[in-house]
């Protein structure tokens, strides 16, 4: 009987596609929750061939797949410095990762309502864009000046790109600035909002569009390049080497590692970091 209930179970989680959801209202009613496939169908419809969706990696896939839209970053983005980069617009000040999203997209897509969103994820983004850009938490290689203790946002969240999307209009006091983004889509339950980038730099993505560069003729292997709007940006980065790069040329990271580690698991050092 154990076998059974737990088959059934497991067969029962299973069987849910991953973006579509079942679950219950407060009154025990079943309801389908399909927001992110009904967001990405809203990209596909309403938006050009040509627009360029800046999303978390972790839904580039689903973006390409069902959005049929080009998006900045996904599942098979290898280039560490570019996910860096990507989290640095998003972990940034609203303005200045304004500066950054007008070179490299026409919308900004994010997992909202709760539970594993973009907002939850974000402090890890938060790392990811400081292993790179150094001065986004200078001395503090886990950026734990970037989080939310007890709940409540530091305000290097809160001044945020991420935050400002994410709970503007929601949360008291948050508002996003109608100047660089404007709200085209929430979805159903609220676990998507997207935005148009205001302001998009069209020289910027006509030059881009005008040096692809690809290792043959017709081939679908074309790595990017950044667009000159982006390079002043760019020179705040110093590559990241990770431990198992054994065959990087770079020179050694030693003391960012140490530093790294020793923070994660002593919170008081971290938090010294902080002051």
């Amino acid at each position: 009987k154990e076998f059974k209930d737990r088959s059934i179970q497991v067969s029962a989680h299973m069987s849910h596609p991953s973006i579509i959801i079942k679950t219950q209202d407060q009154q025990g009613r079943m309801l389908t929750m399909d927001d992110y496939r009904e967001a990405y169908w809203w990209l596909r419809d309403n938006t050009p061939e040509d627009a360029r969706i800046m999303a978390w990696w972790d839904y580039g896939y689903q973006i390409t797949a069902i959005a049929n839209r080009t998006t900045i970053a996904d599942g098979n983005t290898w280039n560490h410095e570019h996910i860096a980069l990507l989290g640095r617009a998003l972990t940034s000040p609203l303005k200045d990762g304004h500066r950054i999203a007008r070179h490299l997209a026409d919308y900004v897509l994010l997992w909202t309502g709760g539970g594993g969103d973009d907002l939850a994820k974000s402090p890890h983004l938060a790392r990811i864009a400081n292993s790179v850009y150094r001065h986004m938490c200078p001395g503090d290689p886990t950026c734990s000046r970037f989080s939310a203790p007890g709940g409540t946002p530091s305000p290097m969240m809160r001044e945020s790109l991420l935050f400002k999307l994410h709970s503007g209009g929601l949360v008291p006091g948050v508002e996003v600035d109608k100047n660089r983004f404007k709200e085209v889509y929430k979805s159903k339950y609220g676990k998507v909002r997207i935005y148009r980038v205001l302001s998009v730099s069209k020289e910027s993505k006509e030059w881009v569009k005008n040096n692809r560069r690809c290792d043959a003729e017709g081939s679908w292997y074309c790595p990017g390049q950044y667009p000159p709007g982006l390079q002043k940006v760019l020179k705040d980065k110093k590559d990241f080497k990770q431990l198992e790069d054994f065959n990087a040329k770079s020179e050694a990271d030693d003391d960012y590692q140490r530093k790294y580690f020793e923070h994660l698991n002593d919170p008081e050092k971290a938090a010294a970091a902080r002051r």
